[in-house]
């Protein structure tokens, strides 16, 4: 029964985590600490003993469910991030050095026998 309810709180705890704004690496590191924990906690698991047991387990998937749900949002907005930095880093590296993605054109070999 305390293993359920740890991770019942746990998964609380992640989503409250992934609803809220905060600082990005105070962010990553709690979230990377929660997401062992939840881990650790799923492993020790067992089936459910009594009905109170069995309820919690339905309400923890449900959460489950939810929580996969933000952090595929969260993986889509580091994705969106990682590729706006990318064009931003290209586009300030074709300002520092305009000449650097120029092609050379028009040059022939001229082969005479």
């Amino acid at each position: 029964m305390e293993a359920i309810k740890q991770c019942y709180q746990i998964t609380a705890d992640l989503i409250h985590l992934l609803k809220e704004e905060v600082n990005k690496e105070e962010f990553i590191q709690e979230l990377d600490e929660l997401l062992n924990q939840r881990q650790a906690c799923l492993a020790l698991l067992a089936a459910p003993q009594n009905e109170k047991e069995e309820k919690l387990g339905g309400v923890l998937l449900q959460q489950d469910q939810e929580l996969l749900k933000l952090l595929h949002q969260e993986k889509g907005n580091v994705q969106q991030e990682l590729k706006n930095l990318k064009i931003k880093k290209a586009s300030n590296q074709k300002y520092v050095n305009p000449y650097q993605s120029l092609q050379i054109d028009g040059v022939f070999y001229d082969r005479r026998k």
